[in-house]
């Protein structure tokens, strides 16, 4: 269970950037790739930022993406290949707007659209960052925690990836992984990738997106004591917004605030904050999960 030795999270960040090297196979067409041995359903987070990378090499550099708006279509096979395609919807001469298509075996497995937009000033405010919560510093890693649940749970823990460990997340607060109780549906947690990043803005951006997709959707549970561990639910991603409000890095501390509003007909509707250390925010989120319980045969 434990990865903590030196170096080796580094290792998990280096593989999940790679994922980002996308291969151009012809206009508007490109190929990626999933994280060697895994072996679950494409990771939501990847697909989304594969995407933005994939719409980002057909715009100029002076747009950069304000929002996106996608739909998780079917389970995506991370042993094979993701074919993107990116349909130039318009462009404007303020805005861009581009279709991304991701495909395995013929058939639509994800589909975005992303807009951009050319940088300028206007009116300004925002909402405000909750005060009074710990510092990322003080607060228990992953490792950590999943070390103790391993312990408490022996032969339980389902294995750990190198999407977890490319990324370092310290909830304000924890509950137990089988057994969470019941709480308010509501959520805080730093994070940060798990490793210095290059000064690309666009790979912030891609990043920034990848690690929404963490922690959200799982929030709309809190009220029922269920997880999605437990073996007698069904969850998957069926849709994701993002909007990008200010530059940010997402090699520094970020602090995501998430709240649930309802949950109702085998869904619940998730909603995030993503806020820099200094108190701006920086990004916000909305998606919508399955979260179903198993029909017995």
């Amino acid at each position: 269970m434990a990865r903590c030795k030196e170096g080796t999270v580094a290792v998990d960040l280096a593989e999940v950037l790679k994922l980002m090297e996308l291969e151009q196979l012809d206009l508007n067409l490109y190929r990626g790739l999933s994280p060697v041995g895994r072996t679950m359903m494409v990771f939501g987070g990847q697909v989304i930022a594969q995407s933005i990378f994939a719409a980002s090499k057909t715009v100029n550099e002076d747009r950069i993406p304000h929002s996106l708006h996608a739909n998780f279509l079917r389970p995506g096979d991370p042993r094979i290949p993701i074919i993107f395609y990116v349909d130039r919807i318009r462009d404007g001469g303020s805005f861009n707007t581009r279709c991304v298509v991701a495909r395995q075996n013929g058939e639509a497995i994800f589909n975005t659209s992303i807009s951009f937009k050319v940088q300028e000033v206007g009116f300004s405010h925002q909402a405000q960052m909750p005060q009074g919560l710990p510092d990322p510093e003080s607060l228990e890693t992953d490792e950590t925690y999943w070390d103790k649940m391993a312990l408490k749970y022996p032969d339980q823990v389902p294995g750990r990836e190198n999407m977890y460990f490319a990324i370092d997340t310290r909830p304000i607060s924890r509950s137990d992984f089988m057994e969470p109780g019941a709480q308010e549906p509501s959520r805080c947690c730093w994070m940060r990738t798990n490793g210095r990043l290059p000064d690309d803005p666009n790979l912030h951006r891609c990043m920034l997106a990848y690690m929404s997709d963490l922690y959200l959707m799982g929030v709309a549970l809190m009220p029922h004591g269920a997880t999605f561990w437990s073996g007698d639910l069904v969850g998957a991603s069926l849709d994701h917004a993002l909007w990008w409000h200010a530059p940010a890095r997402a090699d520094e501390w970020l602090l995501y605030v998430m709240d649930s509003p309802r949950a109702e007909g085998g869904t619940g509707l998730n909603r995030g904050s993503l806020f820099s250390r200094d108190g701006k925010l920086v990004a916000s989120v909305v998606q919508e999960g399955m979260m179903r319980k198993k029909r017995s045969k």
